[in-house]
């Protein structure tokens, strides 16, 4: 079933962009941006929820480009690397964040059905994680891939010659991100076939383009899914969070033999890895 069909089918309008927030929305989100607590400074910067101390961005001009917004990501030690930072000033986040909402903010964004675009903090605590297996050639995975923004970073850094793929289970959203790519650095890796979005359950990877020398998880998962660790190349990474309430973002490295390793790289806080129907019951 082609995007557009799926779209239909699914009763949701099959628009071709994120649906645009209300008045009401926005405040309400802003709202819950400055009644959160302030959080420690780094290293403990990364966590994926709103914080008081970012919305001062929403009223002060000194984030208005996507290159000042990698510049403080620097600033705070979040962005080491320049491969990071050249891929990050690359692919331009305002083309991924839904009309209405101030893109250069270090916050997550709500996109529609329930999901969001993650905070540019955790985008680059992810691309620092993956970078070494997101060389040229090499193939990655993005579960979850949402707005399609960290998929097309993956894209640029293992190039033509290699593979990325975005898994998203919401046909909307794939629609979508798919248009947010193709006004983006990435479009070229798109319409050639090397960066590519996919309508399935994220749960189960995608293995037509297996194995993988990275696969990145948006979304919180109770406990790693099997399939994925399956589909993860010996030598490779999956960065993944793990938990319920309380979550983990762990760092999996697969050896030559097979073995596996797993450390918490920091506490997290994302939407859950779940059904369709589940993630949209509350629209």
């Amino acid at each position: 079933m082609s995007v557009a069909a799926a779209a239909s089918a699914s009763g949701y309008p099959s628009s071709s962009r994120f649906l645009s927030p209300s008045t009401a929305a926005r405040r309400r989100f802003l709202h819950h941006l400055l009644a959160a607590p302030a959080p420690p400074r780094p290293p403990q910067l990364r966590r994926c929820s709103p914080y008081h101390w970012m919305a001062q961005f929403w009223t002060e001009g000194s984030l208005e480009k996507n290159n000042a917004l990698v510049e403080y990501l620097k600033q705070y030690g979040v962005v080491r690397t320049d491969k990071v930072a050249e891929v990050m000033e690359t692919i331009d986040r305002a083309l991924f964040v839904p009309e209405g909402f101030t893109p250069y903010i270090d916050s997550p964004m709500p996109i529609g059905y329930n999901a969001t675009i993650s905070a540019p903090h955790m985008h680059a605590t992810c691309l620092e994680l993956l970078k070494d297996h997101l060389q040229p050639g090499m193939h990655a995975l993005d579960v979850g891939s949402g707005s399609g923004y960290l998929t097309a970073c993956f894209a640029m850094m293992v190039g033509p010659e290699g593979r990325a793929v975005g898994i998203e289970h919401i046909p909307e959203l794939v629609a979508a991100s798919t248009e947010n790519v193709e006004r983006s650095a990435a479009a070229k890796l798109l319409k050639d076939g090397s960066l590519s979005f996919h309508v399935s359950d994220g749960r189960l990877g995608w293995p037509d383009a297996a194995p993988y020398d990275a696969i990145h998880v948006g979304a919180a998962a109770p406990e790693i899914p099997r399939p994925l660790l399956e589909q993860l190349k010996p030598g490779g990474r999956m960065v993944i969070p793990v938990g319920t309430y309380s979550q983990d973002l762990q760092v999996i490295d697969k050896s030559a033999n097979g073995s596996t390793s797993v450390r918490n790289d920091a506490s997290v806080r994302y939407v859950p890895l779940t059904s369709r129907s589940a993630q949209l019951q509350d629209n």
